[in-house]
């Protein structure tokens, strides 16, 4: 008997797997997995959620235009050129189904956000990973991989679990040297916790070329992950193929209401990157002192590279850490056998971390 049978390269996909969230018979937990806003949501936020619940019989607005315009107005940018999405996630979705077709590819940098792939598979594209300069994308490398199937390049600025950035002049090196006909998609999920003078998150690139699109999440600074809320900046064209293809209704009333209190909150915003900030660099100070390796952060957490020792190793730091209710990021899905990843957390939660790491590595 036939089966129904998914289309091509579908079964090739390895499930996401999210940050844990659970570490069993620990006493207090704490969340240091998945890049959350230290923070939590703005209060004024959370009171125009709360206020939205009156409202669940009928539907949202579907083209989101409160909250468009909100953002156009913080960010300065057009909102006819915004769209909306449930989470920067579906726009990285509908963006290739719109323009990659079986047979193609995409370029992503070797340790990128694995949604990236996903979605190239899930249309029966192939994901093609660009080897990178001391964990920071290269734009040659990504150059070199680039055939007539080359469909889109995906650039994580800053990039997850790296930290890493590529300065505004590399990316408009690289826009130079690909075809017109190939998308460069610059998700900026972690834009707003970047102060470098040399750093683009996008916009710009946007305004100056056709074939740039810039995605942004409020998931988080503005700590609102549970809502699933998102945004693109697209050249017009563009954006009328994500407004033809994305769901009606696509971002609910709460998220919307949630979303255009959060932007307004440009105060909490502050206090927020200001506590990352200080946080960042009280973790990477103290990682440091203990003679453990990581990457310098432009973003809300910390990669860590472990010793190879027993005991001292990533997967067994990893368990010590979980057994005692600090839970973080193992990067074996990202090709990165023998590091963590860990959010910059409540002040509470990274003073445990570090406390948990000084008796660990700390010299007799």
């Amino acid at each position: 008997m036939a089966l129904p049978q998914p289309g091509p390269g579908i079964m090739d996909i390895r499930p996401y797997k999210p940050g844990a969230s659970e570490a069993p018979g620990a006493v207090e937990i704490h969340k240091l997995s998945s890049n959350e806003s230290a923070l939590g949501a703005s209060p004024k936020a959370i009171e125009a959620y709360k206020a939205a619940s009156d409202k669940l019989s009928l539907y949202p607005d579907g083209a989101s235009v409160t909250l468009r315009e909100k953002i156009g107005e913080v960010h300065d940018l057009d909102p006819a050129l915004i769209v909306c999405g449930a989470g920067s996630d579906e726009l990285l979705q509908l963006l290739t189904h719109a323009y990659v077709g079986e047979g193609d590819n995409i370029i992503m940098s070797a340790h990128g956000f694995v949604v990236y792939a996903i979605a190239a598979l899930s249309v029966g594209a192939e994901p093609r990973y660009a080897p990178e300069k001391n964990l920071t994308g290269d734009v040659d490398a990504m150059l070199e991989l680039v055939d007539e199937r080359t469909r889109i390049v995906f650039i994580a600025n800053p990039n997850n679990p790296t930290g890493t950035y590529l300065t505004d002049a590399e990316l408009r090196r690289l826009r130079e040297a690909l075809r017109e006909d190939i998308l460069i998609v610059i998700d900026a999920a972690y834009a707003e916790f970047v102060d470098e003078s040399d750093y683009s998150n996008g916009a710009a690139l946007v305004d100056d070329f056709p074939n740039v699109v810039m995605t942004r999440t409020f998931s988080k600074i503005y700590g609102l992950a549970a809502l699933r809320l998102g945004w693109a900046y697209c050249p017009p064209a563009i954006a009328d193929v994500l407004n033809r293809i994305r769901g009606p209704f696509n971002v609910s009333t709460a998220a919307q209401a949630a979303g255009i209190a959060a932007v307004e909150d440009q105060d909490f915003v502050r206090r927020n990157f200001e506590h990352n900030r200080a946080e960042r660099d009280y973790l990477q100070q103290q990682i440091g002192g203990l003679g453990l390796e990581f990457t310098p952060s432009h973003g809300n957490f910390i990669l860590m590279k472990l010793p190879e020792e027993p005991g001292k190793n990533a997967d067994d730091v990893l368990s010590y850490l979980k057994a005692n209710g600090v839970i973080v990021r193992d990067m074996g899905s990202y090709g990165l056998g023998g590091y963590l990843r860990v959010s910059v957390g409540p002040k509470e939660s990274n003073r445990k971390f570090i406390e948990l790491l000084e008796k660990k590595f700390s010299c007799d």
